[in-house]
């Protein structure tokens, strides 16, 4: 049991509630051979258009070697491609194949589930205002964050 004092901690209540969100999206990806980052790389990939790995790497804020294993993954499963950019040979751009479109939207009824799961004691209206506290807080970390830095010169090499 949670001892009460520690209710009054929001940090706390958001850690307890970001592992408990991260399990349960967890446990409906395993079902599918995916992982969270593989989500991750998939959405932005599919969001974006094709990116350069150093490009990805910095916007996800990942080790490098962690990236290339992932798009690996993705990649054995012909979920994603990796193709030398026509603009500057020494580049390998991600794309998105037409496999890895019908992955994610396969997984939108599992997130959607893995959401409502998590936010059963909400109502509709209260889903949204929390999505959008959480989008303001998330937006304010990510732009002051060690590695915003590097996200905005990546993405200022991109073509």
């Amino acid at each position: 049991m949670t001892p009460p004092s520690v209710l009054n901690l929001s940090a706390y209540l958001m850690y307890a509630t970001g592992k408990a969100a991260r399990r349960t999206l967890s446990e409906k990806l395993t079902t599918r051979g995916l992982r969270l980052w593989h989500l991750t790389v998939l959405t932005l990939v599919a969001d974006l258009g094709p990116q350069p790995k150093g490009v990805l790497a910095a916007r996800l804020d990942m080790n490098a070697s962690d990236l290339a294993k992932t798009v690996k993954d993705l990649a054995d499963a012909g979920q994603v491609t990796c193709v030398r950019s026509l603009a500057d040979r020494r580049r390998v751009d991600v794309r998105i194949t037409p496999e890895g479109r019908l992955a994610l939207d396969h997984l939108s009824a599992d997130i959607a589930s893995a959401d409502d799961d998590l936010l059963t004691p909400l109502s509709e209206a209260e889903r949204e205002q929390l999505a959008s506290l959480l989008r303001r807080v998330h937006a304010h970390h990510e732009e002051t964050s060690p590695a915003a830095g590097l996200r905005v010169a990546a993405q200022a090499r991109q073509p």
